[in-house]
């Protein structure tokens, strides 16, 4: 496993024309803050990021796949897109959409970055307009970007020439970095553990084997997000993580068997850390997946007037990926924002009804601007 040391105090603007991290701004103004439903679902007007809550991390969403993800100073990107309505894409051969809805915020009205996550290299998920031509400086606290391996690749040629991320690392499926956030000291210190879970934008068939030929449709993958803090007090004397909260996030895949191997792979690394470790995990942690920000949409290719293939997953296959991962909470995002979506929210509202009482409270709807906070667990 590779290992990344990340200081957020010692950042760098995000834009180039902005000589101090001191320039830029340094939260995001929330239009409405929402705290779990299990404790009385706040709502709060005009709160900040940084807020002082006994929540210590938040999700803010932006538009599309676009959050920003932030704890104990860490400042995470995902899917950088932030084009405006009427502005176009290219999504394959032949295969343009038109953004429908604004971001919540520009790319100059963001703090500083210390890492961006890339689920795949669509242009909806990853505008070179935006993130490549701007005079943006990713990643200011040593960090970069962290994507499939063949999504890697695609950003280190598109950003041939002096692109705005200081590093770009690639993982494979079920490969993991570990993330050490502050200076280095001994003791008990905040971590973030980074996987690359599978995720298929073409349903397996012939289809497939064509697109594999053709690379017409770019591999995807989704993320695992392990929250929590450093534990050197291992049998073998490494250092690992004691979990205390874990984001699953889908990326743009169709629900396929290969996510059927998510609760599989948590639950044989929990097995392996608690064989390791030599002190009780951090409570509740177990094999739970607190969070799931699953990308939904139905996203037709050539287009919702002529849909022949589908390619993200639409409001059913959504509510069957609820059933399989059975998360905590769920926040959906990526159905409205771009021409080429088939599904609508409603339609994803109208399943979760459907699956009864129970699951009702244990997804939170976001509006662009607004953003979702959350304690993440300390060890015992």
């Amino acid at each position: 496993m590779r290992h990344l040391h990340l200081d957020p105090s010692k950042r760098i603007p995000l834009l180039r024309d902005q000589e101090s991290a001191g320039d830029a701004p340094q939260s995001l103004r929330a239009s409405k803050t929402h705290t779990s439903p299990s404790s009385s679902f706040a709502e709060h007007s005009s709160s900040s990021v940084s807020g002082t809550k006994a929540e210590d991390a938040s999700v803010y969403w932006i538009g599309n796949a676009t959050t920003i993800l932030e704890w104990q100073g860490l400042r995470i990107l995902t899917d950088p897109n932030f084009l405006h309505a009427g502005d176009h894409v290219h999504l394959g051969p032949g295969v343009t959409a038109q953004r429908l809805k604004d971001p919540a915020v520009d790319l100059h009205e963001l703090p500083p970055i210390d890492l961006v996550l890339l689920s795949h290299y669509h242009e909806d998920h990853f505008d070179r307009l935006e993130c490549l031509t701007s005079e943006a400086r990713y990643a200011g606290s040593g960090g970069g970007l962290i994507g499939h391996g063949g999504t890697s690749e695609k950003v280190e040629e598109g950003g041939t020439g002096g692109g705005p991320f200081r590093a770009v690392y690639g993982v494979d499926t079920f490969e993991s970095l570990m993330l050490h956030l502050g200076d280095a000291k001994p003791g008990k210190a905040p971590m973030l553990k980074i996987t690359a879970m599978p995720g298929k934008h073409v349903p397996p068939g012939p289809l497939a084997a064509v697109n594999n030929l053709l690379g017409a449709v770019p591999p995807t993958n989704g993320w695992l997000l392990e929250m929590g803090w450093s534990s050197s007090t291992t049998r073998t004397g490494s250092q690992t993580i004691d979990t205390g909260y874990r984001i699953y996030i889908s990326g743009d895949t169709l629900f396929v068997d290969e996510l059927r191997e998510i609760p599989k792979f948590i639950r044989e690394q929990q097995l392996a850390q608690n064989l390791r470790s030599s002190h009780s995990p951090v409570d509740g942690a177990g094999t739970r997946i607190d969070l799931m920000i699953v990308h939904l949409g139905g996203t037709t290719i050539p287009g919702p007037n002529m849909p022949l293939l589908m390619v993200t997953m639409d409001a059913r296959q959504g509510a069957e990926l609820m059933r399989l991962l059975n998360p905590n909470l769920t926040i959906p995002v990526h159905f409205d924002d771009y021409s080429v979506f088939l599904s609508p929210l409603k339609d994803f509202k109208t399943e979760v009804a459907n699956m009864g009482a129970e699951w009702r409270d244990r997804v939170v709807y976001l509006d662009r601007g607004e953003q979702f906070r959350f304690r993440v667990g300390e060890s015992s």
